[in-house]
């Protein structure tokens, strides 16, 4: 998959996922974007922290 600087993200999905997905956002009163950026910062921050505490055990061997 193509990876540019734009700060575009572009991906294929199921419709059925696509048309649900969109159904349950809108009755949220939430924009996929808003959505995505909220999902993708959670990810993030999880993964950040399992990281950090991978370093830390890394350092703690040395």
């Amino acid at each position: 998959m193509a990876k540019g600087e734009s700060g575009r993200i572009v991906l294929e999905v199921d419709p059925e996922l696509k048309k649900t997905l969109y159904s349950i956002l809108a009755m949220e009163q939430q924009t996929l974007k808003d959505w995505f950026i909220d999902k993708a910062q959670n990810h993030i921050d999880e993964k950040k922290s399992e990281l950090i505490k991978s370093f830390s055990k890394v350092n703690d061997e040395i």
